[in-house]
């Protein structure tokens, strides 16, 4: 993420494409959402998970048409240097005029007359890797590029946050649970006793601790996620998803079904907000989604297809859970309905399954994300030329990327917040201020280039200024919604 140009990566299929791109955003957001459509009111839930849909499949569409513009860029950068080389060893100038040439032609002198004769090329293709970290350098000043850093690293610490309380929470409801029958579903308290005298809060600041030292080691190291664990994760991803709704529908079929979600609640739609936000996240990828797709000619529709299906799939769980299980009773970590509640599931090894799930799936993600954060942190600080010292890039850079998420998540388990708030303003940031100034700045950036008679094949269908604004001002309007919540709800406490 922190990158720049990278190798495109073994190419696959658009269908392939489509895949990858739902099991990234089909993630631990999507395990949160049914507790905040119950908060919400179903009606409110499915109208507001619409519209954020809409608006994440937008600023993607962005996203793309920005990777085409620095392609673009790249491109004539590495043609316009072709000519000049091609005219220092061919040409009789002085080398005053060879450097006067260098210095007014990229001002100037529009891509397509900069190519060669032999072929049609479409500067637009997608065949380099450019990272969003890169994009900022292109098309952004200074400022802009560290505002884009720490909007990422803020992103980044909520992702670690969130993944250091999971995993920890899904063990301490195995080992603290209820898994006998001998009961129905059960919301216990953090006082509740565990382990004779260990309360619960005990027991998962233990497996809290024991995750750190297990996986915070990974942050000082590379690591890397392998295809053969990718396909595993998503794997058992799938099955613990068609899992659950399935068995949810079996109840509510049987007249079983606990759930009255409220209609409306408006005292629950700043988390449903920020739950939302987050589960449609994908822009940050993209640039390692889309540039290996093979044939990118229908690579628009199948995104509007994926965002079509993912939202299918987002109310289909949701709405199974909240007509399921009591509102009250239902958990942050939707997987833990399950494993306490022998009426819908009375197996005690998938009970298990769907308890320890999110153990394995995000484990194996915690520390892809550490180092991407500490990458991050390395190239907000690099000035050109510089190194840093053996101590600062081997321990103070681990350890600031470690430290701040493990004592969030000592401090709280509350998942439903911490997706909320790391939804709700990084994720505002990444999902739709990010892209907006992105295409906003790389069409004006690359009008004088390639001439206003170009077109970008993979231009946004969103095309108009007023899209880009209608964004922005949109953004501008949930932070202030989701910072005006938070100080009422301090206030009245």
């Amino acid at each position: 993420m922190a990158g720049g140009i990278t190798e495109t990566g073994e190419p696959y299929s658009a269908f392939v494409g489509l895949i990858y791109m739902f099991n990234l955003i089909v993630g631990t957001g999507a395990l949160t959402m049914p507790k905040a459509f119950a908060t919400a009111g179903w009606v409110v839930s499915l109208a507001l998970i619409s519209f954020l849909g809409f608006m994440s499949y937008m600023t993607t569409t962005f996203v793309i048409e920005a990777m085409a513009a620095a392609n673009a860029q790249l491109r004539w950068k590495r043609r316009e240097q072709e000519e000049i080389d091609d005219s220092d060893s061919t040409s009789e100038y002085s080398d005053d005029d060879i450097m006067g040439r260098g210095r007014s032609e990229p001002e100037t002198k529009p891509i397509l007359s900069v190519q060669r004769s032999g072929g049609h090329v479409d500067h637009f293709d997608i065949v380099e890797r450019v990272e969003m970290g890169q994009m900022a350098s292109m098309f952004f000043n200074k400022v802009g590029v560290n505002m884009f850093y720490i909007c990422i690293i803020v992103y980044l610490y909520g992702d670690l946050a969130i993944y250091a309380a999971a995993v920890p929470i899904s063990l301490m409801e195995v080992a603290c649970g209820n898994h006998s029958c001998s009961t129905g579903s059960v919301k216990y308290n953090d006082t509740d006793p565990c382990w004779g005298s260990v309360t619960r809060k005990d027991a998962y600041r233990v497996f809290l601790s024991v995750f750190t030292v297990l996986l915070g080691p990974f942050t000082f190291f590379n690591a890397q996620k392998t295809k053969y664990l990718q396909i595993l994760t998503s794997f058992m991803r799938w099955i613990a998803f068609t899992m659950m709704i399935i068995l949810a529908l079996i109840r509510i079929i049987k007249g079983t079904g606990e759930g009255h979600p409220p209609v409306a609640s408006l005292y629950g739609v700043p988390n449903l907000f920020g739950v939302c936000v987050y589960s449609f996240m994908c822009q940050h990828s993209l640039p390692s989604l889309v540039t290996p797709i093979s044939d990118k000619k229908r690579v628009g529709s199948l995104v509007l297809a994926d965002y079509i299906l993912i939202l299918g799939f987002y109310v289909l769980l949701s709405f199974t859970a909240i007509f399921c299980f009591d509102s009250s009773l239902l958990h942050d970590m939707y997987t833990l309905n399950f494993t306490d509640n022998c009426d819908v599931l009375n197996n005690w090894v998938l009970r298990y399954f769907l308890g320890l799930f999110p153990v394995f799936t995000i484990s194996t993600n915690f520390p892809i994300i550490a180092v991407t954060l500490r990458n991050n942190w390395k190239t907000l600080f690099h000035r050109d030329g510089g190194t840093y010292p053996w101590v600062v890039d081997r321990v103070v850079f681990p350890l600031i990327t470690l430290v701040p998420p493990i004592l969030v998540a000592f401090c709280t388990h509350n998942l439903e917040s911490l997706v909320g708030i790391t939804g709700s303003y990084a994720g505002t940031g990444i999902q739709y201020i990010i892209p907006a100034f992105l295409v906003f700045y790389a069409r004006r950036h690359l009008e004088p280039v390639v001439g206003r008679d170009a077109v970008n094949k993979h231009q946004s269908p969103f095309r108009h200024a007023f899209w880009v604004w209608f964004v922005l001002l949109w953004a501008t309007f949930c932070l202030m919604f989701v910072t005006a919540n938070i100080i009422l709800t301090d206030t009245r406490k």
